[in-house]
């Protein structure tokens, strides 16, 4: 089989939704020809935002790891801050903004270009050449966020001429959050620099989505053949043996980042204006951390004793909480070129087969999948009357004994047909 070097930061014991994209397509390789060689960072000196040990589970026993030694400036916020958390998804772990966390944005913007894990790129580097020249390896691929890990795949293509290939799972400079970081123009100049080096030497660029796909066209002008388009997706395994959770009441959830750029004010608003025998019966629930602003919210119109934040939580209990919910909650951030994003947890909620309530922008990416998939519905963030219509139609459906949902065609979206397409790229 042909051998691939992956160069990802996040890989188990991390959590999230950024380690399962690598992870699956590991997975899922060597039905296709390919034998993945993972080179990822040591986990005891790793700054991971989250932890999933449960995903550990999950690594092929006949899979080569190689792990490496980094520099983390985040473990030394940590000691300044006495947090056990770092900032992560666009700082929706924060709960409040004090001057200290603004001043901490800005060195981070500022000082360490393009991100604090650049740390590990002279450990990865030289294990990175050492693995190529030893096991013959015929392609790289660096997958970032953290974009620095890109930074990585070019120094080894300088250095060697091998095939090299950029996963882009978010945006670099156009991502929703990137201005909370307080670049001055100097440092944006240079991180753009940096960006447009890596869209322009990579021999191919896979990113998650059409709209992404289209801003990083925008910055290499007249390479569309470099730029492929692989979702996100869900592994059917992950949906075996997992029993949903029993809810006694009619439970709308919410699973993932969520933070105040969500715009689920107008959704609070919604549940104000359910008739009372609804809100008798209503549950809503975060799997995730939720940052105080958005608490705070619901408490502003008495909703507090409907809300249940459960926080992060091993990835099989949250796909137990997605089966055993009434409603799926998604949101996605108001900001700038926001057609594209579409979260990693969107697809195992249509796998769920749970009804969809989506909150963000018309004919973008998310809306138009739910609309293919019917899936559910995405609504634009101030629709009020469409989101109390959506979820007083489900639950007029469940008190009928309806629990159920329409979703179809989801089948285009597992881990391992969205492996083979990869294969085809490589």
């Amino acid at each position: 089989m042909e051998k691939i070097l992956i160069i990802t930061y996040y890989w188990p014991p991390s959590g999230g939704a950024g380690v399962q994209r690598w992870l699956k397509f590991s997975k899922y390789l060597p039905e296709f020809g390919f034998e993945p060689i993972i080179l990822t960072v040591d986990e005891n000196q790793a700054s991971y935002a989250q932890h999933d040990y449960s995903l550990l589970k999950e690594i092929n026993p006949d899979l080569s790891v190689y792990k490496t030694k980094t520099f983390e400036p985040y473990n030394l916020y940590r000691k300044l801050t006495n947090k056990k958390e770092i900032p992560y998804g666009g700082f929706s772990n924060q709960k409040k903004v004090t001057f200290f966390e603004k001043l901490t944005r800005f060195i981070r913007g500022n000082l360490f270009v393009p991100d604090p894990r650049k740390g590990w790129n002279r450990y990865a580097l030289k294990k990175a050449i050492e693995l190529v020249n030893a096991e013959q390896i015929g392609v790289v691929v660096t997958s970032g966020p953290p974009h620095s890990t890109h930074l990585i795949g070019r120094r080894i293509k300088e250095r060697t001429g091998i095939r090299w290939i950029a996963d882009f799972r978010d945006p670099w400079t156009d991502i929703y959050y990137y201005k909370s970081l307080y670049h001055s123009k100097l440092a944006t100049r240079f991180d753009r620099y940096l960006e447009k080096s890596v869209l322009t030497e990579a021999d191919k660029i896979i990113t998650v989505s059409e709209e992404v796909g289209k801003l990083l066209l925008q910055k290499i002008p007249g390479h569309i053949e470099k730029i492929v388009v692989i979702p996100n997706g869900y592994d059917e395994e992950d949906f075996d043996l997992v029993e949903p959770v029993r809810n006694e009441k009619f439970t709308i959830t919410y699973t993932g980042t969520i933070s105040i750029s969500y715009r689920i004010d107008q959704f609070i608003e919604a549940v104000c204006q359910l008739p009372d025998r609804v809100k008798e019966q209503l549950k809503i629930r975060f799997v995730g951390n939720v940052p105080d602003e958005i608490i705070d919210l619901f408490h502003r119109k008495n909703l507090g004793a409907l809300i249940e934040v459960l926080g992060y939580v091993p990835h099989k209990q949250a796909i137990s909480q997605m089966l055993g919910a009434s409603i799926l909650l998604m949101a996605i951030p108001d900001s700038p070129d926001n057609k594209g994003i579409v979260t990693g947890k969107f697809f195992e909620y249509l796998a769920a087969k749970r009804p969809i309530l989506a909150i963000g922008p018309l004919d973008g990416e998310v809306d138009r999948m739910i609309n293919k998939c019917h899936a559910g519905k995405l609504v634009s963030y101030d629709e009020t009357g469409e989101m109390r219509l959506f979820i007083l139609e489900i639950f007029e459906q469940e008190q009928r004994g309806q629990k159920g949902s329409q979703t179809k065609g989801t089948e285009q979206y597992t881990r391992r047909n969205l492996t083979k397409e990869l294969t085809e790229n490589l």
